[in-house]
């Protein structure tokens, strides 16, 4: 019995929790590629990998950094392997804690930020006064600017952190009721888990799409 309904997403950490390393096994799948026969598998890696390189390069708008696609591919798979994960039973969903997502975003962001204000300044200051702002406005329109670039990493985070709990905690609850009903009521929320499923898989691939397309533009701000 749960004590409340958000107990399943508990991870139990202590100073190590072996339930963290669930972030990182796809590490093993990507290492075989290097060094056995080329496959499917390796196929629809590669051409993952191609697609969102040719998405990225477009928002980047720099040919001067070449290369910088690879971080935000990277990105995308790390949040969409996690995701994936976390729709099967007995694995711990670690971007659903902000512990997970803060730690993607706010590195990301400062270092784009330090970037931006030590090499493009001027470019950095423009940012925060909107084109054609009445002379009036332009005090606050500063101070609305500065606080909305603030909270960008908080906003990505819990962004990713909701739609993912939101998700499972309707399958858990779900799940929970299925004791008290008729076989036939419970064929039906079987169903509906099902399909619930299927859009928490679409969900999982659209947020890690949606985290790391707009880090991308907010790398391509300080350029």
């Amino acid at each position: 019995m749960m004590a409340n309904l958000f107990s399943s997403f508990d991870p139990s950490t202590t100073i190590l929790s072996l339930n963290w390393l669930s972030s990182t096994t796809f590490l093993l799948l990507i290492s075989p590629m290097f060094w056995l026969i080329p496959s499917r598998w390796n196929f629809l890696w590669n051409t993952l990998s191609m697609t969102m390189h040719n998405e990225f390069k477009i928002l980047v708008k720099s040919d001067s950094f070449k290369g910088t696609t690879i971080i935000f591919c990277s990105l995308f798979i790390t949040i969409m392997i996690n995701n994936f994960m976390g729709l099967f039973p007995y694995i711990f969903t670690s971007s659903s804690h902000m512990n997970f997502t803060l730690a993607l975003s706010l590195p990301l962001w400062m270092g784009f930020m330090i970037y931006g204000w030590m090499n493009n300044t001027t470019h950095m200051f423009a940012h925060l006064v909107p084109q054609g702002a009445p002379s009036l406005l332009l005090p606050f329109l500063v101070v609305i600017e500065t606080i909305s670039n603030m909270i960008r990493p908080g906003t990505l985070a819990i962004r990713l952190t909701a739609n993912m709990i939101a998700g499972h905690l309707l399958l858990t609850l779900m799940g929970n009721a299925g004791s008290t009903l008729t076989i036939n009521i419970l064929s039906m929320l079987i169903l509906a888990q099902t399909l619930l499923l299927l859009l928490e898989s679409a969900v999982a691939l659209i947020q890690a799409y949606v985290f790391s397309i707009l880090t991308t533009l907010y790398s391509s701000e300080t350029k």
